[in-house]
């Protein structure tokens, strides 16, 4: 069966919702790592809050709070997100380690998984949708994985 033309040309991302259990813990720790966080209100007048990067930025919902439309099955702590950096990743990981984020029950539970992965290696070689990157872990207070 020969390919079907696409119905569109999609060239970004703009945005992606985050549905999080705590507000001022996902906005401290994203805030931690370089983003803005920005308050914005909607036509009806309801308040949300984002975290702006680069071009994009993630909304916020909190959870049992959330604005509609929605996702289907909305989860705190599911989410697997992978940022790019401009420092070198190696430096940003000593960054977190001083800022103590690399810390905590969740980091110890991922630090292990990743150690074992490659032969104990912090920083890995990866393949994203550009190309090859060098990556770390660590998990956000929901638990979502953070490369």
């Amino acid at each position: 069966m020969p390919p079907q033309a696409p119905l569109a040309t999609i060239k970004s991302l703009d945005h992606l919702v985050l549905t999080v259990s705590s507000l001022s813990r996902t906005l401290s720790f994203y805030s931690r790592l370089g983003m803005v966080h920005e308050i914005f209100s909607t036509p009806s007048g309801s308040e949300r809050h984002a975290l702006v990067f680069g071009t994009q930025k993630i909304n916020i919902h909190v959870r049992g709070r959330e604005f509609d439309p929605k996702a289907r099955n909305v989860m705190p702590g599911s989410a697997d997100l992978c940022f790019l950096v401009e420092e070198d990743v190696r430096e940003v990981w000593e960054r977190l380690k001083s800022a103590g984020l690399s810390q905590g029950e969740n980091q110890e539970e991922l630090r292990m998984d990743v150690l074992q992965m490659d032969d104990g290696q912090e920083v890995l070689d990866r393949t994203g949708a550009r190309g090859k990157l060098r990556s770390l872990y660590l998990r956000d207070p929901d638990g979502n994985l953070i490369e």
